[in-house]
């Protein structure tokens, strides 16, 4: 017999965005049709390898459809709409395999570093993923599994559970920003640029003719020593600017660990 509690979880289950019904199975499933008929994951991994080969613009249910060898209105059955089909995509590709965890509280660092680097390679795996606009929190099946992820190392971290989210979107945030950020750079590549052009090596001089001390004192310095267009780059001691990045970041974590740690 079912009670009020059964009765809100379906509420609050029936108030997901569809898409998301989909991701979890949780979705009214057509009733099944002839020999050879479609599935969700068919439907979503067909759209994913047009995004990958063409871009997110190609996507469209008419070409899906064309591209699995049936009518676009067979689609519709199993998915009911182009944002249904992107959340679906924008999950799927979330699926990764989480690595053992690490045996010593300490290594939590090297767990968000992994966490990161993960993140990077999905979005450049499919670089059509930050096309997609944000739009809410993640609700997705595989999506929340690397917010879960994230959230591994600081299971013994003095925070509560917002500062722990918080984090998580820290750390997110960074991987997406520099994801897109590579992203836009390799599609600048494939259209011609050269990697010189883009490090901006190659206006190295032209810089050191415009920029003046007297009008850009504190960019003038960098862009005479060539640090500005990595001219000199033996002389980099840090490493690659999303390294450096995210090890300050780790240490601003560290940091407010050793104070949260302190009014506790």
């Amino acid at each position: 017999m079912k009670n009020n509690h059964d009765d809100e979880h379906q509420t609050a289950i029936q108030d997901l965005p569809n898409g998301a019904k989909l991701s979890w199975g949780l979705a009214k499933q057509p009733r099944r049709g002839p020999k050879g008929e479609l599935s969700v994951p068919q439907i979503v991994q067909a759209a994913i390898a047009i995004a990958d080969k063409d871009g997110l613009a190609a996507v469209s249910m008419n070409r899906v459809a064309a591209a699995l060898g049936f009518t676009t209105m067979s689609l519709y059955r199993y998915i009911s709409s182009k944002d249904d089909l992107l959340f679906l995509m924008q999950d799927a590709v979330c699926e990764t395999v989480m690595p053992a965890e690490l045996e010593h509280a300490d290594d939590w660092r090297e767990e968000m570093r992994a966490y990161v680097r993960e993140c990077m390679r999905l979005m450049r795996l499919h670089p059509w993923y930050g096309d997609i606009p944000v739009s809410g929190i993640p609700l997705g099946p595989h999506n929340l599994k690397l917010i879960d992820w994230a959230l591994r190392p600081m299971r013994n971290f003095p925070l509560n559970d917002f500062e722990k989210m918080s984090i998580v979107l820290l750390l997110s945030t960074y991987a997406r920003m520099f994801a897109m950020i590579s992203r836009d750079l390799d599609r600048a590549i494939e259209a011609g640029a050269s990697p010189d052009s883009i490090s901006g090596l190659n206006y190295t001089a032209a810089l050191q003719h415009l920029v003046k001390p007297e009008s850009f004192p504190y960019l003038y310095p960098l862009i005479a020593s060539g640090a500005y267009t990595n001219e000199n780059e033996s002389d980099n001691t840090i490493g690659s600017d999303i390294d450096f990045g995210l090890e300050r970041i780790l240490d601003g974590i560290e940091h407010y660990l050793t104070r949260s740690g302190s009014r506790r």
